[in-house]
């Protein structure tokens, strides 16, 4: 893969679905130039050559990463091309590693929001491009010219000011070992029941071969970690959330304490500087019930039925260049031990002990001086497989006759925007008769002619969701189920009384009351200085634009749009007055089998025109805001799980979750769909099992991308404290 200025090219895979509804691949170069991208059946031998397909890419395509998936024993890092004005077009791809696929979604992600130079070049040739409505979708949009500032990834590693939440205690086998930094509790302790404890240490490979190996369940894992036995996916969730089972060895333990096993929820993601985020907690799965001669090490919890125990990950940060890794291993963990066989004191050793892979995996890449081959699986993407009960068979039969029954509408959908589509690249008309790589179908022979039932499965997935949505909703309900959480809605709640749009979630400034809300302090967060094109610098923010004035904290079956534009509503109350005040709304929604909507609202009196910048946002197009809304986030109080996996880091959130934008008399609404990420979604489902135990911060901000639009300014901030799903109100109270 090469990446020049303005031009992105390499092989990437086709990940498609043939008329029977099974999932296969096809290998395609790419070559990204112009926000055209065209597609190859082998390296263009001209600049003039034809490509077999093409399409435009314009502010109205979003892009997707979807994570991991595995086809025909290889492991591929997806991506989706969606277009946001027709959601059956999509066109889903494959790269072999996942930087290849991180630099092929930023190259996507800026000829997304870059002005398309010159397409009248391509209309003159002989093969006319798949566009996507070209001059009909090019009409609603407008340009950003300073858009290329606007991709670029801050050197800093957090956005918020706040103490470290680790403090150093020791140093063992060239790794500095920390404790979760709290306060001696009443007896003075410095150490609680089951510590998180973290390693750190620096290892001699890349970042992304140090993930790879982490994630690896196979038999090279024992090449490293003493510790593990066996391992498999019990359940893969999505692309960045799987459920694993690991079985432990016991000759590192105590004499005569019995074998060890964990069942864990893993959840990954990639920053943009190149981070790999892994981060596990304990589960309880129908699939993987405790096993004979094993204890299930895990730590007791109120909370649901997601535990606790066995929390930890890793954090795996580049660094000279992406030659080294900084390697941040966190464990905390109940080995089930009776107090008076294994004494606090023994337990935390033990933990410590495990600690030690890092040293282990260290040593390890120093003597496969980086010749470590991940290309196919071995083992981390193996699924257990059982007898199906009645439900898993419903699901299958279900599954099959939705695909029959697709077909018709797929092929119908397919004549309609064949010459107007992404769906224009994913040329099914030959899925017969293309010659498949030869290198592909010659490894799988010489490596893995034995592969077993158990460990080899065929990809089912549907490849029109909208067309599916309903059932799409069933398989939810029944995979939570599978999963062995407790659903939301299981939850008992209180009875709620019937009030207005706006004062669902009450108001408390000392914080003392649970499932409130308040401002947060501005100074916390840093945003972009006066000179922040030479020297990317961030500073403090020194105050708001805007004021927080309300919040709802809502459940429904569905999800719930436009809030600000309903009779009744604060905002609606102030429009019926016709005074200045001016509303931004910001609705994130949580969809699930009940979706849950937390509105912020923020109200300014001054005129919109004093503000060009926000001017520009409230009365400008979709392109231009998914390119400029931000958000910081932080949790100041909570698990450290939690606080690894929100992070400090702000974020363009319209090139992450797809945004409706409802405009209004008086108001802005931005409304944030969670789910439409397979990301967001793994850090919101760890956020929700933990959120009565959470305080939660968030600024809210549009980015300055040129000198007359800095120093950047805050809309607005939030505090919300210790918020409770059964308190939230339902809409059909309302």
């Amino acid at each position: 893969m090469t990446e020049n200025e303005g031009k992105m090219e390499g092989w990437l895979y086709l990940i498609r679905f043939n008329r029977f509804g099974l999932q296969y691949s096809r290998k395609r170069y790419f070559i990204l130039e112009d926000n055209c991208l065209k597609s190859f059946k082998s390296i263009p031998t001209s600049e003039t050559e034809e490509p077999v397909r093409s399409a435009i890419i314009d502010s109205c395509v979003r892009v997707i990463d979807n994570g991991r998936e595995s086809h025909h024993r290889r492991l591929f890092f997806i991506f989706t091309l969606c277009n946001t004005s027709n959601h059956n077009d999509q066109l889903k791809l494959g790269a072999t590693s996942s930087e290849e696929a991180a630099r092929w979604i930023r190259s996507l992600q800026d000829a997304a929001v870059d002005p398309v130079k010159d397409l009248s070049s391509y209309s003159k040739r002989k093969y006319q491009p798949f566009s996507l409505s070209v001059s009909k979708r090019m009409a609603k949009r407008s340009i950003d010219w300073t858009s290329a500032s606007s991709m670029h990834v801050d050197a800093m590693t957090s956005d918020v000011i706040s103490p470290s939440p680790w403090k150093i205690f020791g140093c063992q086998n060239g790794l500095r070992l920390f404790k979760e930094a709290k306060d001696r509790d009443s007896h003075g302790r410095h150490w609680d029941d089951h510590p998180a404890i973290m390693a750190v240490g620096v290892i001699d490979g890349a970042s992304e071969a140090v993930f790879r190996t982490v994630m690896d369940l196979g038999p090279s894992r024992a090449e490293w970690d003493f510790c593990f036995y066996k391992g498999c996916v019990v359940e893969h969730l999505d692309g960045h959330t799987d459920i694993i089972h690991i079985q432990m060895y016991n000759h590192w333990l105590p004499w005569a304490m019995k074998r060890r096993d964990l069942l864990l929820r893993r959840y990954w993601r990639r920053e943009d500087d190149g981070t790999y985020v892994i981060l596990c907690h304990s589960v309880v799965h129908q699939k993987c019930p405790p096993q004979n001669g094993y204890v299930r090490a895990c730590l007791k919890s109120n909370l649901f039925y997601v535990l606790n125990g066995a929390g930890g990950g890793f954090v795996i940060t580049p660094m000279k260049q992406g030659k080294e890794s900084v390697v941040k291993h966190m464990l905390s963990i109940d080995w089930r031990s009776f107090k008076s066989y294994l004494r606090k004191a023994s337990a935390r050793s033990l933990t410590i002990r495990v600690l030690g892979r890092v040293s282990a995996l260290r040593e390890y890449f120093s003597a496969k001086a980086g010749n470590i081959d991940h290309e196919f699986l071995s083992g981390e993407l193996t699924i257990v497989t059982e007898v199906a009960d009645n439900e898993n068979e419903a699901i299958k039969t279900e599954i099959g006759i939705k695909k029959i029954h697709s077909k018709t509408d797929d092929e119908a959908s397919g004549h309609l925007s064949a010459d107007s589509s992404l769906t224009g690249l994913d040329d099914t008309a030959d899925e017969f008769f293309d010659v498949p790589e030869p290198s592909d179908y010659d490894m799988l022979e010489n490596g893995w002619s034995d592969t077993c039932p158990e460990s080899c499965y065929v990809d089912t997935y549907q490849q029109k969701l909208s067309s599916a949505a309903n059932f799409v909703k069933k398989l939810h309900d029944l995979a939570v189920q599978r999963k062995g959480y407790v659903d939301l809605q299981g939850i008992s709640r209180e009875e709620s009384v019937s009030c207005c749009y706006g004062a669902t979630l009450p108001k408390d400034t000392t914080f003392n009351m649970p499932c409130s809300w308040g401002p947060s302090d501005p100074s916390s967060f840093l945003i972009r200085g006066d000179n922040y094109l030479e020297d990317h610098k961030k500073i403090k923010a020194k105050g708001t634009l805007m004021q927080m004035v309300a919040a709802d904290w809502l459940r429904s079956d569905k999800r719930e749009d436009d809030l600000a534009g309903r009779y009744g509503g604060i905002v609606q109350k102030y429009a019926a007055m016709g005074g200045p005040e001016f509303f931004f709304i910001i609705n994130i929604q949580v969809p699930g089998a009940t979706t849950y909507n937390l509105a912020l609202y923020y109200m300014m009196k001054t005129p919109l025109e004093e503000t060009p910048l926000l001017e520009r946002f409230v009365n400008g197009d979709d392109a231009f805001r998914n390119s400029r809304f931000k958000l910081i986030p932080y949790i100041s109080k909570g698990s450290w799980i939690v606080k690894q996996s929100v992070g400090r880091k702000a974020c363009l959130v319209g090139q992450a979750l797809e945004m409706n934008y409802f405009r209004g008399k008086n108001y802005l609404e931005l409304g944030i769909d969670v789910g439409s990420s397979t990301v967001a979604r793994g850090v919101v489902s760890l956020v929700l099992g933990y959120l009565n135990n959470l305080v939660i911060e968030m600024a809210f901000l549009i980015q300055g991308n040129t000198q007359e639009e800095l120093p950047e300014f805050l809309l607005g901030t939030c505090r919300l404290n210790h918020l409770d799903v059964s308190k939230s109100v339902s809409t059909d109270s309302m």
